[in-house]
């Protein structure tokens, strides 16, 4: 067995054990990848302040996120596809979550399907939405993610319409693949990967399939998903969404101040500022660096979480400090899943808690509710002295 000491190491065995249009899919962004790059380069310009001579017996990563008490300030983020980068992906990572202590959200565009998930868990898991032109589906979404017992509602509010991620253009990505001499060449290699996937419960998306009209094979499947995304999703529809399900909401996407007031007048529970990990407006700030002007907005009205570059724990501790109440992983435990299965997701999650516990010891804190800017040196101008043309 290799020696897992961080995330790049689950990484590299991840790039070699699945196919490669679903690694492309996991590791890229949109046009340049400028914004995706960003996302995780800015964290290094924030620095640590060592402290010494202090008492770091007893320490705790627990916190809570949403009320719910947390192992540490992480969730696992809504991946869509998570099934075919292991057979049967949404189960193992949410069985992996559940025996951690952390939240696991389940995406509209996975292969297991709710009820899946929920029957091979016994943890409540939060169910992330995305709104689709045909209401009627949605509703019925809903109803199913309450049936489910699913505590939390993600709404995810930056993708009305897709970013244009390049190497899943020319990879032809689809669930399952489409066999092509490419496709084939390349599967071959992956022999692991499809035994496995040969005994997996689904290999197509199972929140839709045998849930929308008409639609009974993946060949019209791309086609229909192309279509559904609503661009007419606004602020007024997030209000009704969130009085449809009636419990606990968390809007993902929120990267500008002003976004961040107008999910606190909806009643937002939580807001994640997140630019959907690079894969939809590139160019757009980074996650990190949009976040002080979204706390300075907001204050402690919200709760405000973090989504997008996050690789280690050094990078959850520093959000933290920042202000963020919690922080969402999809990468990081997306290479420990394609690696490992449900034992790389355990092992993604223990290193960042490591790294994470090691780190708030060397700043001379033992709990991360005492975590905060006096942990962190920021360059004065971090946040960026831009004008946003108002």
């Amino acid at each position: 067995m290799p020696v897992i000491t961080e995330i790049a190491d689950l990484k590299r065995i991840y790039e070699r054990r699945v196919p490669r249009m679903f690694y492309d899919y996991c590791e890229s962004g949109s046009w340049t990848e400028q914004t995706f790059r960003d996302n995780s380069s800015d964290f290094d310009d924030i620095r640590l302040r060592q402290r010494v001579a202090v008492d770091m017996s007893g320490r705790s990563t627990k916190s809570q996120m949403i009320g719910q008490d947390v192992a540490m300030p992480v969730a696992l983020a809504p991946v869509g596809m998570t099934g075919m980068q292991h057979a049967d992906g949404e189960i193992k990572a949410a069985r992996a979550a559940e025996a951690f202590g952390v939240p696991f959200t389940l995406s509209t565009m996975s292969i297991n399907s709710i009820e899946d998930v929920a029957e091979a868990t016994t943890a409540p898991f939060w169910f992330q939405l995305y709104t689709m032109r045909d209401t009627d589906y949605v509703s019925r979404l809903i109803q199913r993610a309450k049936d489910a017992k699913c505590s939390a509602l993600v709404i995810t509010l930056d993708l009305q319409i897709l970013g244009q991620r390049h190497k899943d253009l020319k990879n032809g990505l689809s669930a399952p693949p489409k066999l092509t001499p490419k496709t084939i060449a390349n599967l071959a290699t992956k022999w692991a990967w499809g035994l496995e996937m040969l005994g997996a419960k689904r290999r197509e998306f199972g929140n839709i399939v045998g849930h929308v009209q008409g639609l009974s094979d993946t060949s019209q499947l791309s086609a229909w998903t192309a279509e559904q995304f609503d661009p007419t999703l606004d602020w007024n529809k997030v209000a009704k969404l969130k009085e449809e399900w009636g419990g606990k909401v968390i809007l993902k996407g929120i990267l500008d101040a002003e976004d961040a007031k107008m999910a606190l007048k909806v009643g937002a529970d939580a807001i994640v500022v997140s630019n959907h990990g690079g894969r939809q407006l590139d160019g757009a700030l980074s996650s990190i660096r949009a976040l002080p002007s979204i706390l300075d907005a907001v204050g402690d009205q919200v709760e405000v979480h973090l989504d997008s570059g996050i690789r280690s724990g050094q990078d959850v501790l520093k959000a933290v400090a920042m202000g963020a109440k919690g922080t969402f992983i999809g990468r990081a435990f997306i290479y420990g899943l394609g690696a490992m299965g449900q034992k790389g997701v355990t092992t993604a999650l223990e290193v960042i808690q490591r790294e994470m516990d090691i780190t708030m010891a060397l700043c001379g804190e033992t709990n991360v509710a005492n975590l905060g800017r006096h942990n962190l040196l920021i360059p004065e101008d971090f946040a960026g002295r831009w004008q946003d043309g108002h």
